[in-house]
């Protein structure tokens, strides 16, 4: 059976760890908001260049329609 002191060390150990892990769960939450934040960005530029893209279509298909395209 362990002895009082190596409880007392092995707990200590594991709190140790849980601190640690606690510090790395926070950075990594940090990284998933960071990355979320970015990830919404881009989707936004893209739904904005898909309307962009989406009105020059519909430009050229009215373009032709006029006999006006090139």
């Amino acid at each position: 059976m362990a002895t009082l002191d190596q409880l007392a060390e092995r707990i200590e150990r594991l709190l140790l760890r849980h601190d640690e892990l606690k510090r790395t769960n926070a950075l990594l939450e940090q990284q998933v908001s960071v990355l979320s934040a970015e990830r919404d960005s881009l989707r936004s530029r893209l739904a904005a260049a898909r309307s962009r893209v989406d009105a020059l279509l519909e430009r050229i298909g009215a373009d032709e329609a006029r006999g006006d395209a090139p």
